[in-house]
């Protein structure tokens, strides 16, 4: 049985942060299918309202007015990133959803979501990662800074909800992939930089390509359209304080991951794996259950359909390379 407190969603103004990003475009479409109107549906630009800096933020809420909040606005990227970068993706996490939340309470939001992040989770949890472990070790080294800095806003919610009955809910969800993903392999997750790295070479003839780590490492993935539709449904049906993981609740070894990318995308030459790289995590997997129970999510499109589906958009869209 599902118990929660249903939110109106279809009679709200509802304000996306990242409306317009990977995850956040799916977000929005999905809100379109539960027959929100476009005319509800805020999507502040960066241009427009930089999140970082306070009276920006203000300004947002006094201009837009929202009943309820969708904080996807983030700044993310794969391990190398994360290991350039660990200032930036700790500060610039941290601090849009420390104004975002203390805007939205002054200005009486009745939902405020949280998308967090598996990253957050100690470097050895047990597998499954079950929501009662978050707190029982630090975050695998090279994405700490950004895990931190998430799991803060778990705190910063819980807190503004015990003192001010604050509406906030906080999702914990896997690495996500699909179409519209980042390509850029300066920024991008696995899944995206393993496509463009097998389909580069394929169509440049090379014969090889050189993969981080040793491939033992193990991950989770949720495909884009999957997670956005269990955001909308934590959005409406879900209003407790406790973290809710947002997974496919399958694991599946680096390693494998490569064999289905380079069976899908045609690669026919060799593999090498660089363990000079960080392997990050040594597993992921979450326990999917609490989502199921509180607001009735399961995951519906399995790996090896999202990761076709996502190798034809990506062919479908890229320019290709000129090879001399």
């Amino acid at each position: 049985m599902i118990e929660s407190k249903l939110l109106d969603l279809a009679k709200s103004r509802i304000l996306v942060t990242g409306g317009s990003g990977f995850l956040g475009s799916h977000v929005v479409e999905e809100l379109e299918r539960h027959g929100i109107p476009r005319g509800r549906l805020l999507l502040p630009r960066s241009t427009d309202y930089d999140l970082v800096r306070e009276e920006s933020v203000a300004r947002l809420f006094r201009e837009t007015r929202p009943d309820v909040v969708v904080h996807l606005a983030a700044v993310v990227g794969g391990i190398g990133a994360n290991s350039a970068r660990p200032g930036e993706f700790f500060y610039k996490n941290l601090i849009m959803g420390v104004h975002l939340m203390e805007q939205a309470r002054l200005s009486g939001v009745r939902r405020f979501l949280t998308v967090g992040t598996v990253c957050s989770y100690p470097k050895n949890t047990a597998v499954p990662f079950r929501e009662d472990e978050l707190w029982n070790g630090y975050p695998e080294e090279t994405n700490a800074p950004y895990g931190i800095a998430k799991k803060a806003l778990l705190v910063q919610g819980q807190a503004y909800r015990r003192q001010y009955g604050f509406p906030a809910v906080h999702l914990l969800v896997v690495n996500l992939y699909g179409p519209r993903d980042d390509f850029d392999p300066s920024t991008s997750h696995v899944i995206p930089a393993l496509i463009k790295k097998c389909v580069d070479a394929r169509e440049e003839g090379r014969d090889r390509i050189v993969v981080w780590g040793d491939g033992s490492p193990t991950r989770e993935f949720l495909y884009v359209k999957d997670a956005a539709r269990g955001i909308v449904l934590a959005l409406e049906r879900y209003a407790d304080e406790e973290p809710v993981n947002l997974g496919s609740g399958t694991e599946i070894s680096i390693r494998e991951l490569v064999a289905k990318i380079v069976e899908l995308t045609g690669f026919e030459g060799s593999i090498e794996w660089d363990d000079s790289k960080p392997n990050g995590q040594p597993r992921r997997c979450l326990d999917t259950s609490r989502a199921r129970e509180r607001f009735g999510f399961a995951a519906r499109i399995g790996l090896d359909e999202g990761l076709a589906e996502t190798v034809r958009w990506f062919e479908s869209t890229r320019v290709k390379p000129i090879v001399a």
